[in-house]
C-alpha cells in the first residue's frame, strides 16, 4: 500500500529573531527514528523567505508542516535528543497535550530574590550564589552554570523592563 505525502517545509523561529527552515521532498519526516531533512537552512528574515528558500533547494512547491520538526532538526545538529522527554508528538492535536512540567526552578528561585528585585539586588545575589556554588569553592559546575544563565536572564528581563517604561 502506498502512503500519500506532500513535500513539506517546517519553519520555525530562532532566538536571533531569523527563521530555521527544514524540508522533507524524498520521503516524510519520522519520529522514531528521527528522520532527517533532505535539506535545511537558517537565517531568514521572514518566514515567507524561509519558504522560498526551502522550495529553491527542492526544486518544487512545498506545504509547510508544523514548525516543532525545524525545532527537532536544530536539537540534533547540536547533538541533542529531538524530541525533548515532555514533548508531544508532532502529529497529536494540540488539545491532547497535556501542559509542560516545569523541572527547573525559576530565575528568581535560583538566585534567592523576588521577581520584583532591583538591577543592585540581582547583582548582590549573583555574587553570594555564584561565591556559595563556583567549583573552585567547592560547588558543583552545573548549579554555577545555573545561575550565571538565571543572571543573565534576569538582566535582560531588567533592561526590558527599563526600555519599556521609557518609551
Amino acid at each position: 500500500m502506498s502512503e500519500l505525502f506532500a513535500a513539506a517545509c517546517s519553519i520555525a523561529p530562532t532566538r536571533r529573531r531569523r527563521f530555521l527552515w527544514a524540508a522533507w521532498w524524498t520521503a516524510a519526516p519520522a519520529r522514531l527514528p528521527f528522520r532527517k531533512p533532505d535539506a535545511s537552512g537558517g537565517g531568514a528574515r521572514t518566514r515567507a523567505d524561509a519558504l522560498r528558500e526551502a522550495e529553491r533547494a527542492a526544486g518544487r512547491q512545498l506545504v509547510e508542516i508544523d514548525g516543532r520538526w525545524a525545532r527537532a532538526w536544530s536539537r540534533v545538529m547540536v547533538g541533542q535528543a529531538p524530541w525533548p522527554e515532555t514533548a508531544a508528538a508532532p502529529d497529536e492535536p494540540r488539545h491532547a497535550r497535556t501542559s509542560r512540567q516545569v523541572t527547573e526552578a525559576s530565575i528568581w528561585q535560583t538566585l534567592g530574590v523576588t521577581p520584583q528585585a532591583t538591577l543592585a539586588d540581582i547583582k548582590r545575589a549573583f555574587r553570594a550564589r555564584a561565591l556559595a556554588t563556583h567549583p573552585d569553592h567547592g560547588g558543583d559546575a552545573a548549579s554555577f552554570r545555573a545561575v550565571k544563565a538565571a543572571y543573565a536572564e534576569a538582566c535582560k528581563r531588567r533592561a526590558r523592563k527599563r526600555q519599556t517604561r521609557v518609551k
